[in-house]
């Protein structure tokens, strides 16, 4: 069943991305060169289409979420999670992005803060990601907001990805 995500903020307006929106996104991913140095390769309107489409083993679209937050109808951050993944009681992100310009004045954190609000009132008790080992910008942001190592560290292609969990 679909959960009305648009409900997840209250100071953005949630938006699902769609094909209509894959140019904005490009344009956000494209300007944080740092993230594609550490996990190669670097973003293309093609593979947002795939990202679009990517589900894990198991799931379906009813699960997966692909939002923009949006102030003033300029693209603030994408998420892309799928809910009851790897379980029923969690939701795994696979992707967050803010744009480049807004970095650094805690609106990431905003939004981490009210979307786990928001999941936990439907009645999810864990989120769970991953991140590039030597992308020491995202540890940094990840921590700073409650999620933790969860010690599973696994090797996709040339890079080491960090599991964390952050209980709500």
């Amino acid at each position: 069943m679909k959960r009305n995500i648009v409900l997840a903020s209250n100071k953005y307006c949630i938006k699902p991305i769609g094909e209509e929106e894959i140019l904005q996104v490009y344009s956000l991913c494209k300007e944080n060169s740092q993230y594609y140095r550490y996990f190669p390769p670097f973003v293309t309107i093609h593979s947002i289409k795939q990202d679009l489409r990517a589900l894990p083993k198991g799931k379906c679209f009813d699960d997966k979420y692909y939002i923009g937050f949006y102030q003033n109808e300029k693209l603030v951050a994408v998420m892309d999670f799928i809910t009851e993944y790897p379980n029923k009681e969690t939701v795994y992100i696979g992707f967050f992005m803010m744009n480049k310009k807004m970095q650094g004045k805690g609106i990431g954190t905003d939004i981490i803060a009210e979307v786990c609000s928001y999941l936990k009132e439907n009645g999810f008790s864990k989120v769970e990601l991953g991140y590039v080992k030597e992308n020491l910008q995202s540890e940094r942001f990840w921590l700073k907001n409650h999620f933790e190592k969860t010690g599973v560290e696994t090797r996709i292609d040339d890079c080491v990805i960090v599991g964390m969990k952050r209980y709500l």
